[in-house]
């Protein structure tokens, strides 16, 4: 999935995109990176990890928490009956919305296709 990504983000910088993160991103790729291989995860050390977030922090600017995150996550998972891990995603989405974003790339495709708010976008389908 990887060649996947980067090509998608180099097609959508070059497109002049506005690439965004929240920190959710940053905290869950830390997760990832960093538990083990064998429990699902990349394995790398902290420090690899940090010199991975400078890079998403140079490539993509950050959209800091709002306290208004909170009520839209509200409406979110009452609206949308959200339960168990989805919750994340629905924090993504108040995020989004908080920040008036409106397309999310992501391998998950089907995780967001219950927001009509926003529009999830595989990296495949990005073209240039």
């Amino acid at each position: 999935m990887h060649s996947s990504r980067v090509s998608a983000i180099r097609i959508l910088l070059a497109r002049d995109e506005d690439l965004c993160i929240v920190p959710q991103n940053i905290i869950e790729f830390w997760n990832v990176c960093t538990r083990p291989v064998e429990s699902n995860g990349l394995g790398m050390t902290a420090a690899q990890a940090e010199a991975e977030v400078r890079e998403i922090e140079r490539i993509f600017s950050m959209r800091l928490d709002q306290a208004q995150m909170y009520q839209e996550w509200r409406r979110l998972v009452a609206n949308y009956a959200v339960k168990g891990v989805k919750v994340h995603d629905a924090k993504l989405v108040a995020s989004m919305l908080v920040h008036g974003l409106t397309h999310i790339l992501t391998f998950n495709f089907r995780d967001f296709t219950r927001y009509s708010e926003v529009t999830a976008v595989h990296p495949d389908d990005v073209q240039d």
